[in-house]
């Protein structure tokens, strides 16, 4: 039997909770589609442009990154277009958001005890994920919602009612549809890391079915939710079928993770956990094997996904002269390169920085990792121990500083063959690589940065994400922005060589370097004396 008593005032309480997270997803949707939106016009401005577009739109390539395009191809239509270069992307965002805020309220809280003081309530068995699952709706409609009423307001004939209401629609139901998902897999693992971890697996499977099927076979494409809501078709035929399959397949998966958790005990799951091997491996004998065993998974997923953004990046190489040639937007964005190379090399820059950009990411959150292991309490007992904390940090410092050598090699590996295979001129690995490496010691700063965080003010070691969001704002949107100089200089990425436009200087990567080591020993040097979960 389902019991969802006290289901208003757990409500109440996710939304306490989440209040800013999910203000400022909103407003992050509203206002990318605001902008991007308002922007069209100005990328393409005539039908020439439009026709240019559509090419690229129906390279092979680009159906499998982003879907297929359904607009008519002999007049303006910036709607159908938009529709076409947003959709899966945006959905994709929506669908990682409910990913992680969902794993929070039901598994991450299960792990962490939290749900075992709000059981001791009178509430429901099934409160907690049905709350979460509720709000949850409540916060996907008001995005689509949002997003649907801005594409209306931004005036373009072409951004009509019916077209807009409906692809902020698609975007709805992405959202319920992954959020029943995860809470389906919060159910089936005994972790919130194993939740997130099927839920984006599972999202990324959706993903290469749709683009498969896109491709290939129509079929493969409905089983995915995401080639579902390509079918409605906005500003085109405006078909809200696929809305309602999306639709009645949550709802189903919902129940299923409804029922489960009913039979479910508290910290227990479906899934069984892996027995652990009756005498650990070589690798584990050292901290630094520990914490590459604990970050394994998340280190191939990482690689695996930089690839891919690689490859993404790679399969527009051959079509980037005409794409670019007479886009304000894309000129403007390349303009802060400058130089007499082709939009192909000074493209190559921007994508090198790109790629390092996110590869930071999961390199960051090494460092950060020891954080979460120290506030609980996982490393008291290494401590305890032959090993110091010096020797603990410097560990997670070597595994950050590999983490990104393999996720340089990864996206630049994946960027050269997809780009060699739409390219007529032969892209050099070599060359490409070097690029790439170019970006290391500006990643290295951001390690170090990390680290003096994690050393001086650890409760406030997540400001770093603030930092690369301003470097990727400055690096990669100055030019549009018209942001100067000075700007960009004040981030580590300011002042790498704009490989193969600029020749590279090995100096400045020297000076970035030994900022780094300064900075990680400045560092390291306070984590030692401070106290532990400080």
């Amino acid at each position: 039997m389902i019991k969802l008593a006290g289901t208003k005032v757990i409500s109440k309480f996710i939304l306490r909770r989440d209040r800013i997270s999910i203000l400022i997803w909103i407003g992050s949707f509203a206002l990318l589609t605001a902008y991007v939106a308002l922007m069209f016009p100005t990328l393409y401005p005539t039908d020439i442009k439009v026709k240019e577009i559509v090419e690229t739109l129906s390279n092979p390539a680009m159906i499998a990154m982003l879907g297929p395009y359904y607009g008519a191809t002999d007049y303006v239509n910036y709607g159908a277009v938009y529709a076409a270069e947003m959709l899966i992307l945006v959905a994709l965002t929506v669908a990682t958001m409910n990913i992680l805020l969902v794993t929070r309220h039901t598994r991450n809280d299960e792990e962490e005890g939290r749900l075992e003081v709000i059981r001791s309530l009178p509430v429901g068995k099934t409160t907690v994920l049905f709350s979460t699952l509720s709000v949850y709706v409540i916060v996907n409609t008001l995005i689509g919602l949002f997003v649907g009423v801005v594409l209306i307001l931004t005036g373009d004939t072409s951004f009509g009612w019916n077209g807009s209401l409906l692809y902020g629609a698609g975007l709805t139901v992405t959202g319920i549809y992954f959020a029943a998902v995860t809470g389906l897999f919060a159910q089936l693992n005994q972790t919130s890391r194993g939740t997130s971890g099927y839920a984006f697996g599972f999202l990324g499977i959706m993903y290469l079915l749709r683009a498969i099927g896109d491709i290939n076979s129509e079929t493969l494409s409905l089983i995915s939710p995401l080639g579902l809501i390509t079918r409605t078709k906005p500003y085109v035929s405006n078909s809200w079928w696929p809305i309602l399959i999306v639709l009645i397949e949550a709802i189903i998966i919902a129940y299923i993770a409804i029922r489960l958790n009913v039979i479910r005990d508290l910290n227990a799951s479906f899934i069984p956990v892996k027995p652990g091997r009756k005498s650990a491996s070589k690798l584990l004998v050292s901290p630094l094997g520990l914490a590459f065993r604990n970050q394994k998974s998340a280190i191939i997923a990482w690689a695996i996904g930089v690839m891919v953004l690689g490859i993404s990046y790679g399969s527009v190489l051959g079509d980037i002269e005409t794409f670019i040639s007479g886009n304000e937007m894309y000129e403007k964005m390349l303009s802060v390169i400058g130089g007499t190379a082709s939009f192909l090399e000074r493209f190559m820059v921007m994508l090198s920085a790109v790629i390092a950009m996110v590869g930071a990411i999961p390199v960051i959150q090494m460092i950060i990792k020891l954080r979460y292991e120290e506030k609980h309490n996982h490393i008291e007992h290494l401590l305890g121990r032959a090993v110091s904390r010096r020797q603990l940090i410097m560990n997670y410092v070597t595994l950050a500083v590999i983490i990104s050598i393999i996720m340089s090699l990864s996206g630049t590996l994946g960027l050269y063959m997809a780009g060699a295979q739409v390219t007529e001129s032969p892209l050099v690995f070599g060359d490409m690589m070097i690029a790439s490496f170019a970006y290391l010691p500006a990643i290295w700063v951001f390690v170090a940065l990390t680290v003096m965080l994690l050393g001086f003010i650890p409760s406030a070691i997540k400001l770093i994400w603030l930092y690369l969001g301003f470097t990727f704002v400055s690096v990669y949107l100055g030019g549009i922005l018209g942001l100067p100089d000075w700007v960009v200089k004040l981030t580590p990425f300011g002042y790498v060589q704009k490989i193969p436009v600029e020749s590279y200087n090995v100096v400045s990567s020297i000076v970035l370097v030994i900022i780094s080591v300064v900075l990680i020993y400045v560092g390291n040097a306070k984590y030692r004396t401070r106290d532990l979960a400080g």
